[in-house]
């Protein structure tokens, strides 16, 4: 990916996604054991044109909850804002009762401030909140954010894997063999598609290190971090 929200600038791009999102919400409409729909994960960057890209974003939201409705009227439809989901300025009055807003924050400060615009956002229009992602911190500071999450009455959802065999997660598992291979790719320049071609790894060695990222990473294949486990408060000492 470019990194680019094509998204809202293609008429027929929409039309797919409204339409994908139909789908998932008539296959699932019954199913007891899903909370609700994530439209979009951390949409419209930062570095992209804002000014004209953020005032798409809600009209898009209403459109795909719309569809959503056609075939499952039960879920509840979580919200991100724009730029790292943390832009709540982009949302108006809530246009239907079943919604949630959700927040995304990782490396800030652990105090009111960080989350009082969202907290001020609830009390405004009386909606449900969900700091839905965070983690990749010290465990000092997990435990921070997340008693700071809990103080204000506000879901949490942390980072359960995220560096492989890095301690900042709840559980780790040792690295795939050519996985080197993987990250020097994603870092590598991107310029270009012949750029992107230039630069994969043989297909072989891929194929090798996600066969065995699917292996490794297996509950069975885990170290629970007690630490990270602690900071989530989780016991990590009792017996399951």
């Amino acid at each position: 990916s470019w990194g680019y929200p094509f998204l809202f600038e293609n008429a027929e791009s929409r039309k797919v996604a409204v339409e994908m999102w139909r789908r998932i919400a008539e296959r699932y409409a019954g199913e007891p054991t899903v909370i609700g729909y994530d439209l979009l994960n951390e949409p419209i960057a930062p570095f992209t044109d804002t000014t004209r890209l953020n005032p798409l974003l809600e009209p898009f939201y209403k459109e795909v909850v719309a569809a959503i409705r056609t075939v499952d009227t039960n879920h509840v439809v979580f919200l991100g804002g724009a730029q790292w989901n943390n832009n709540f300025r982009v949302f108006g009055a809530p246009f239907e009762r079943k919604l949630v807003y959700t927040f995304h924050k990782y490396w800030c400060d652990t105090t009111q401030a960080m989350i009082q615009e969202y907290v001020d956002f609830r009390a405004k229009y009386n909606v449900p909140l969900w700091m839905g992602e965070s983690g990749e911190n010290t465990d000092a500071w997990i435990s921070a954010w997340r008693n700071l999450q809990e103080r204000n009455n506000i879901g949490w959802c942390f980072w359960p894997y995220k560096k492989l065999d890095s301690p900042r997660c709840l559980v780790t598992f040792d690295q795939p063999r050519n996985w080197d291979l993987i990250v020097r790719f994603a870092d590598g320049p991107r310029v270009t598609f012949q750029d992107i071609r230039t630069a994969r790894p043989p297909i072989d060695s891929v194929r090798q290190a996600f066969d065995e990222f699917l292996s490794l990473c297996r509950f069975s294949e885990c170290r629970l971090n007690s630490g990270y486990a602690e900071a989530l408060g989780i016991n990590s000492k009792k017996e399951p």
